[in-house]
């Protein structure tokens, strides 16, 4: 069963109605609905994107994120969920000087399970990964945008800087992530 953390995105409909769509077995929570003692009862999770910052989200993504990590378990976090996984393990985030928004090209930098070559995704984001951890391999990026994919050391886990959910491309994305 997946655990897709709902975080308050506008977007995360749209990963529920693919889900539905691709009869996935999942569960929806609010961060704030996350009992994390019952954690073990999900193989993988998703993180959706967020509207605006709140310190209890932070802390409850993270410990999914080292739950992930110490039980190697699949996890993609988008956007939002991307920034929380460097956040987390080392990284850092910074506000862009610009919002960005809309459709862009992102191209793989590094071979991955999710996607080959240049793809086109959604960018709904005003802040960004500036530095990775040195656990992170950087998977993809566009002009805007360094680290675009990210994957931490070689295991399951992946975030995105953009929102996959958004464009055919990044659901084929998500249809992979599905699949490890």
């Amino acid at each position: 069963m997946l655990l897709l953390v709902d975080n308050g995105s506008v977007y995360t409909k749209n990963i529920i109605d693919f889900l539905s769509a691709k009869k996935t077995p999942f569960t929806t929570l609010s961060y704030d609905d996350i009992v994390l003692e019952k954690l073990d009862k999900f193989q993988s999770f998703i993180l959706s994107g967020r509207r605006k910052n709140n310190r209890d989200m932070n802390a409850i993504n993270s410990k999914i994120v080292n739950h992930a990590i110490l039980e190697d378990k699949p996890l993609l976090g988008i956007c939002y969920g991307a920034e929380i996984l460097a956040l987390t393990v080392g990284g850092t985030i910074r506000k862009m000087q610009t919002m960005q928004k809309g459709n862009s090209k992102i191209t793989t930098v590094h071979k991955n399970p999710l996607c080959d070559g240049a793809i086109e995704v959604y960018q709904s984001h005003n802040f960004e990964i500036s530095q990775l951890g040195k656990s992170f391999t950087q998977i993809a990026k566009s002009e805007s945008c360094n680290y675009e994919i990210i994957q931490y050391l070689d295991s399951r886990i992946f975030g995105t800087q953009f929102h996959p959910e958004m464009t055919q491309d990044g659901l084929g994305l998500i249809e992979n992530f599905l699949l490890l």
